[in-house]
């Protein structure tokens, strides 16, 4: 099996390669000097040629729709830095803390909300590790990022040994995008760190289409021990309609991951062709109740800063 390393460099982050592969009008595309293109080579392959809209392209591709400069948007649209223990230690709700693990990512979304976040840090967790100990109050850690993912096994188990030193940390979350982009990344190394943790592992798929789902990335998943659940963010051309809803979350529930959260999208700059309004996305949830099993149907939420937890779109 080739190294997922090796398939992330495949990734693609020249736009004109990526207009030739996909036979579309480069004079449609816009480079982007604030947040650059990465898209890994199988979500390109998935992508219809010659059609600019396709909703896996959306979700990737800068476009001069991002110019738009639009009253409420930010460059940092849920108050990340005001929450800062240190620059890679987050804490916004009771019981929990993020980890903001590395700025790398396996792929670059242009709606991410943490896309203008001020990375830095350095190659240990010491510092952080040391105030999530003296914090009695936690009982989970969230790893994140960029994605928690992009770093190596090896890395990852060190930072996993820490944690399970710490008495009160019970459970351990990861949010990733990995899977989708570069299923090879489940290797064997990972899920034995995972399989051998005396920590509660809960980790949380962030996949938005169908179509970015398929065997591959199943079988990948269906390795992982303990608890799958999936997100989604709600995206104006690519997953604003009932029946594309319906598809993702019953094609999740079958394969045994949980749909967990549906986000209202977090008003980053640059992003604002991409929300759908908030009526529409009740809407669409209130659609999805009536067809699918209720364990099938996410909760709609939004994030608001400084509220204490998520909060429920209703």
């Amino acid at each position: 099996m080739i190294h997922w390393r090796t398939l992330q460099k495949d990734n693609f982050r020249d736009w004109k390669a990526l207009a030739q592969f996909l036979e579309i009008d480069p004079s449609k595309v816009v480079p982007s000097p604030f947040f650059p293109l990465n898209m890994p080579r199988r979500l390109a392959e998935k992508v219809e040629k010659g059609r600019l809209e396709d909703p896996i392209l959306r979700q990737f591709l800068p476009t001069f729709e991002e110019e738009k400069i639009v009253e409420g948007f930010s460059r940092d649209p849920v108050s990340d830095r005001s929450f800062q223990k240190t620059p890679r230690l987050l804490q916004k709700y009771p019981g929990r803390a993020l980890l903001i693990c590395t700025s790398a990512c396996v792929m670059h979304c242009r709606f991410c909300f943490r896309q203008n976040y001020p990375y830095e840090g350095t190659n240990d967790f010491e510092e952080e590790l040391s105030l999530i100990a003296q914090d009695p109050s936690l009982i989970e850690v969230i790893l994140s990022g960029g994605d928690p993912l992009s770093l190596s096994d090896e890395r990852l188990k060190d930072l996993i040994e820490g944690l399970e030193k710490i008495p009160h940390i019970k459970l351990l979350r990861f949010h990733t995008r990995f899977p989708i982009g570069i299923p090879e990344r489940i290797t064997e190394a990972f899920v034995n760190i995972l399989k051998t943790s005396r920590l509660q592992t809960v980790f949380i798929l962030h996949t938005n289409h169908p179509r970015e789902l398929d065997g591959d990335v199943f079988g990948a998943l269906q390795k992982i021990p303990g608890t799958l659940l999936s997100q989604t963010v709600l995206i104006k051309g690519v997953n604003d309609s009932l029946e594309t809803l319906k598809e993702l979350f019953l094609t999740l529930s079958c394969q045994g991951i949980i749909p967990y959260y549906l986000h209202q999208l977090d008003r980053v700059k640059q992003a604002s062709h991409f929300e759908v309004p908030i009526a529409e996305g009740l809407e669409l949830i209130q659609k999805l109740r009536g067809c699918l099993p209720g364990y099938a149907v996410p909760t709609y939420v939004q994030e608001i800063p400084f509220e204490n937890a998520k909060s429920i779109i209703t």
